[in-house]
């Protein structure tokens, strides 16, 4: 290996680690418990809700083990081809999940609960190359770190840009609204400062007749939220098709952000399908 991919692959241990500790932490520590391990493709795989959950917890802590070898040893072939064989598991259980249950979550993170996307496949792909990557490391990650600074700072800086890309739409939300408060809210001084709540609007979309031709699509709750030009956009996950042509996609609505249950008896909805993993437009019904 040339000198900089050997930098790399030394520092993959304790980046590998925060993922894998991350991940094991919430599937431990996480709430919830039997509630939402039976909204997973592993409750079908392993015939109940129970059973699900103590699979997860048992997952969780050979994460947060692996994640404690990874930064507390010399990386090596066991434990890289221990991180490669775990990554490679987690590809398999996606393919079955999007095969046998579109509609169910991985529970890959304790803040997924959506359907298999393409962001789950990547996670997933990224902790098999983290531990072939730990495979070919030479030198332990303490070493490195300081002999090489700004390595370091670029692999960090990547790595949390990749974490923040990669993390589940709940997880997501925080830097969204960090965004606005550094950049100021793009509807400041519009109609819309209003302020209807949320959870208003959502109350008024869910007696609309939009609602109820888009909700055998819904999966999830309300994802995610913001308004623009006058409009507030309501996301959620959904799954499009049935059995082998089913396929996650992400269902926007869209509604006055200043109307209410008070004001408006049937609001004006628009409705959007789109793919979750290309976000290309998908048609309403299948």
């Amino acid at each position: 290996m040339s000198p900089a991919a050997t930098v790399v692959a030394d520092l993959a241990a304790p980046l590998l680690a925060v993922v894998l500790g991350t991940a094991g932490a919430g599937k431990l520590f996480g709430r919830g418990g039997p509630r939402s391990a039976s909204r997973t493709a592993l409750a079908r795989l392993l015939g109940g809700g129970d059973r699900a959950a103590r699979a997860l917890r048992g997952l969780g802590a050979l994460e947060l083990l692996l994640c404690a070898v990874l930064l507390a040893l010399p990386p090596s072939v066991a434990t890289g081809g221990a991180a490669t064989a775990l990554g490679a598991g987690f590809l398999g259980y996606l393919g079955y999940a999007r095969r046998a249950a579109p509609g169910a979550s991985c529970g890959c993170t304790a803040g997924d609960d959506g359907p298999v996307g393409g962001r789950a496949v990547i996670r997933a792909a990224v902790v098999l190359a983290g531990g072939v990557a730990v495979a070919l490391a030479r030198h332990p990650w303490w070493i490195v770190v300081p002999s090489h600074p700004a390595a370091t700072s670029g692999a960090v800086l990547a790595a949390l840009a990749g974490a923040v890309a990669l993390a589940p739409d709940r997880w997501r939300l925080p830097w969204r609204r960090l965004r606005l408060r550094l950049t100021g809210h793009p509807l400041d001084g519009t109609r819309a400062v209003t302020r209807v709540p949320v959870a208003a609007t959502v109350e008024l979309l869910e007696r609309s007749l939009a609602w109820q031709s888009a909700a055998p699509l819904v999966r999830s709750a309300l994802l995610d939220h913001w308004d623009d030009d006058g409009w507030r956009i309501l996301q959620y996950s959904g799954v499009h098709g049935g059995g082998g042509g089913a396929r996650p996609v992400v269902v926007l609505f869209a509604l006055d952000a200043a109307a209410s249950r008070d004001g408006v008896r049937e609001p004006a909805v628009r409705v959007s399908v789109l793919d979750a993993d290309t976000g290309e437009a998908v048609a309403l019904t299948a």
